[in-house]
């Protein structure tokens, strides 16, 4: 015999909301895996961009999203933003990589400018 036992809701939450946040882990982290790949190809939106827009959502919540009366809200701004906040440590990881590369790239043409210029035959 199954026994259930009745679903308690929390007070002050709604049907959006709970709906929001059984889902805002991911729907936060696939904004930001959209928003990581829109910064990476389209280099109109700039990494200043995604600071300014995450500075933004981190603001609206801390502000607003926190300690509003509306369950959706406060939902909405915190996939705000932690997505934001994840395109920000995509950004800069992007930007890390980038100049790694070219580090590498410029350390590997001096050395293979150094066998070129040191071949004595």
């Amino acid at each position: 015999m199954v026994s259930e036992s009745p679903q308690v809701i929390e007070h002050g939450t709604s049907r959006s909301g709970r709906w929001l946040h059984a889902r805002r882990t991911r729907i936060a982290l696939w904004t930001a895996a959209v928003e990581a790949i829109m910064v990476a190809v389209f280099h109109d939106v700039s990494r200043f961009t995604v600071v300014g827009l995450a500075l933004v959502a981190v603001l609206l919540y801390w502000f607003g999203g926190r300690e509003s009366r509306s369950d959706t809200f406060h939902q909405a701004s915190w996939i705000f933003a932690v997505s934001q906040l994840l395109a920000v440590i995509a950004a800069i990881l992007a930007f890390i990589v980038f100049w790694t590369a070219f580090i590498a790239v410029c350390i590997f043409a001096l050395v293979a400018l150094f066998f070129v210029f040191t071949d004595r035959r």
